[in-house]
């Protein structure tokens, strides 16, 4: 007989404790310090904010005495009357009182007022509204030498945001207020031991009339101590208590902040003291009075109400248990789905998703020189598989991946498409012979004998390589040409490499075929027709604008998309016409809505041609809409050439009242300085971005920073190819300006358009549709 050993249940009070009370008692605890905390850190940070901000005041109203200074100097050193007396072997000292000393003194509070002459000789002086020996420039001279020989333009230095020096440009954001004839040096110093502004200025005359030797001027010398009227000035004007001059940084056990004061060549003034206001604490103790009585209700209600449900949470333990086991393990499989999608389990390598995905970026990206990809067919492989079985033919691939990732160059990728093909993407070093030589290489390996299973296994491979330039060439149109070269290699006998010729190719007699095609239907105008997709608000809840997009309903090809029409219509020289079309049809219906804009897009070689401009005007002019509705879109590479019909055409369509997207933007040559020299006013977010949200952090960080940058240069940002509820509210979240795409409307033809845009579910029409 069999004995089992239990242990005791527990009792319903010690359930109680152990699953309800206990936890409610935490849980009250935490909530109580997180509040507290969270008061703590809230009063904390509004009295951070404050000191900073004040902080501020203090460098903003110091900045502001030294322009004074400066300034104030101006109306006596740029003066005739004052150059001539100064010049004099003895100049009228009580003239300079009454006109310099007691002038700037009085009127601009300056403490100490020194004029030397050509040889830095001192030969007038007023300290404090009094008339003083100029002795005692031999006193301050050290502290003011290097102020003294930049105004002189003897000594070269950075100048900060304060003065005018000699031959040298003014500082960036320069606050200077005096006129380009002034040159002086103003910057903060320590003379005898006090902190002050000083300024030195050239004495020139006003007029032609007088002249001197460049840098042998006189100089007026003044000062204002930072530790006299100043102080009391940013206490009642600025609120800034108890502001002082400390020699060393305040302690904040006395309730003091200090912030230290130096030169714009770095040396350490001294300190200027405040007391800082602290609302935040004083917030947190009028707190901290009332929240103990109301953490004890917060209490008392939370065990009421966890006394309630805390059997049914000891009842639901093991469910809740159970569905966190199964989230676990759904998180596990979904990461290996993630992977499996984009690995080939075999090889560990990119699969052809993966291998789709970086080409079509490549080939997205105009940044690229160029792009190869190299098609790698393994010989002999299905004669290994019926020899010896599967398992050496997967052994056989693996070592074929080991031996090709070893030849693959830095930035190539290599990825096993399927069965025993192969292939290698590269955006660096495509010359022919580099590819040649990697081909080589690559065969070389796959000629070595494998060891399988006992066995040595001799193979080889055939080789098609094609390369192509950003935007002439996608994706499926290099794997094509690469299929083709490596079918040319196997039909003449395998192990070898050809690259891709025109010759290779049926299908240019095909693109012929469609040029013509073209050219008929742009002189018929039957086939070609312009769609309009929506634009909406942030919210998407407005529709505030249209894109018009060309489509061509080919009677043996079906609908075409401009990807495959535009670039052939540019090389045959039609894009001229066809924008034209486009254009003139954008405007007949933007017309018919006058509350909604319209963007056309334009190609590169329209905005290039001469009179590009003059013809956009004209066709608008003559549809009879208003420049400011109508929205022209151009691609970045319009600007990478930084030609100047380019940047004229798009002056004299901005002052026409047309709006500029920069179109793609972040696909290309994505750059700030574009921005500054071709003035556009919006941006818009490559759907290649927007369709990566919510499943790659990159792609968040590139379109956070591209709304920010819009918004730093007070740019309208519009996010196109929004397909999702999550792309929509991110977007929106992180303040991108307008969205677009088929979450909110695919492209309409225009008999589609008032039935659709009225009949869009919880969505409103800016404008109402003319007549």
């Amino acid at each position: 007989m069999s004995h089992r050993s239990h242990l005791p249940p527990l009792s319903p009070a010690l359930r109680f404790t152990a699953f309800v009370a206990a936890p409610a008692l935490c849980l009250a605890a935490a909530l109580v310090l997180f509040g507290t905390w969270s008061l703590w850190a809230t009063a904390t940070e509004v009295d951070e904010s404050i000191r900073g901000r004040q902080a501020n005041d203090v460098h903003l109203a110091l900045g502001a005495v030294l322009d004074d200074v400066a300034q104030s100097q101006a109306g006596v050193a740029i003066w005739d009357p004052a150059y001539a007396e100064v010049q004099k072997a003895k100049p009228d000292a009580e003239w300079l009182d009454k006109n310099v000393g007691v002038w700037l003194n009085y009127v601009f509070n300056h403490e100490l007022d020194i004029i030397i002459d050509g040889q830095d000789r001192p030969v007038y002086a007023m300290r404090g509204g009094e008339r003083a020996t100029p002795a005692i420039f031999a006193r301050v001279r050290p502290a003011l030498l290097p102020l003294i020989q930049a105004a002189r333009g003897s000594l070269r230095r950075a100048p900060n945001t304060h003065e005018r020096l000699p031959g040298q440009k003014l500082a960036q954001n320069s606050t200077v207020r005096t006129s380009p004839a002034a040159f002086h040096a103003t910057d903060l110093v320590q003379v005898s031991g006090r902190a002050a502004a000083a300024s030195v200025m050239r004495m020139i005359p006003d007029s032609k009339l007088v002249t001197g030797p460049p840098g042998r001027q006189p100089m007026l010398i003044s000062i204002r101590f930072l530790d006299g009227k100043l102080m009391g000035d940013l206490s009642r004007i600025r609120g800034i208590r108890d502001a002082q001059i400390v020699s060393a940084p305040a302690s904040t056990k006395t309730g003091m902040y200090s912030v230290p004061l130096r030169s714009s060549q770095g040396m350490l003034v001294g300190h200027l003291g405040w007391r800082p206001d602290m609302p935040g604490r004083d917030i947190l103790r009028s707190i901290a009075k009332r929240g103990g009585a109301a953490a004890a209700a917060l209490i008392a209600l939370l065990a009421a109400l966890v006394f309630v449900v805390g059997r049914l949470m000891f009842r639901d333990a093991r469910s809740i248990g159970a569905l966190e086991a199964a989230r676990l393990e759904l998180q596990a499989k979904e990461a290996r789905a993630q992977y499996l999608a984009n690995h080939d389990v075999l090889t560990a390598l990119p699969n052809r998703a993966a291998f789709n995905r970086v080409v079509d970026g490549a080939a997205g990206n105009v940044a690229q020189q160029a792009l190869g990809v190299l098609l790698i067919d393994l010989d002999k492989f299905k004669h290994v598989n019926d020899t010896l079985g599967h398992l050496a033919g997967d052994q056989l691939i693996q070592s074929v991946a080991g031996r090709l990732s070893a030849r693959l160059p830095n930035g190539g990728l290599l990825a096993r498409l399927g069965g025993d093909e192969f292939a290698i993407c590269l955006t660096e070093d495509l010359e022919a012979e580099s590819l040649g030589t990697l081909a080589e290489a690559c065969l070389a390996e796959l000629r070595k004998p494998f060891p399988i299973l006992g066995s040595e296994v001799q193979i080889g491979g055939s080789i098609g390589i094609a390369t192509g330039t950003p935007r002439s060439s996608d994706r499926t149109e290099l794997l094509r040409k690469a299929d083709i070269a490596m079918y040319s290699v196997k039909a003449s006998g395998r192990d070898g490499y050809r690259f891709f010729t025109a010759e290779m190719d049926e299908s240019l007699a095909n693109r012929r075929e469609l040029e013509e095609d073209l050219r008929k239907a742009l002189g018929a105008r039957q086939q070609l027709f312009v769609a309009y997709q929506p634009k909406m608000d942030a919210n998407g809840a407005t529709v505030v604008g249209l894109e018009a997009l060309v489509r061509w309903d080919h009677p043996a090809k079906g609908l075409l998309t401009p990807d495959l029409f535009i670039p052939i219509a540019e090389e045959a020289g039609l894009i001229h016409a066809l924008g034209g079309w486009v254009l003139a049809e954008a405007c007949r219906v933007s017309k018919q809505w006058p509350g909604l804009t319209m963007a056309v897009n334009v190609s590169p070689v329209q905005f290039k041609a001469e009179g590009f401009a003059a013809t956009v005007r004209s066709t608008v002019q003559t549809c009879g809409v208003d420049p400011r509705q109508i929205e022209l879109e151009v691609t970045e590479g319009i600007l990478i050439d930084d030609a100047e019909e380019v940047r004229a055409a798009l002056h004299d369509l901005r002052g026409a009242g047309f709006r500029i997207a920069l179109d793609d933007f972040g696909t290309g040559y994505s750059s700030l300085s574009y921005l500054k020299r071709f003035k556009v006013d919006r941006l818009k977010i490559d759907k290649s971005f927007v369709k990566r949200i919510g499943r790659d952090q990159e792609a968040i960080a590139i379109v956070q920073a591209v709304i920010a940058l819009g918004h730093a240069m007070n740019l309208s940002v519009t996010a196109e190819g929004v397909e999702t509820m999550e792309q929509g509210s991110l977007l929106r979240t992180i303040g991108c300006n307008e969205l677009q795409g088929y979450l909110f409307s695919k492209a309409l033809r225009e008999e589609e358009l008032s039935i659709e845009l009225d009949g869009i579910p919880n969505r409103a029409i800016r404008g109402q549709r003319a007549g």
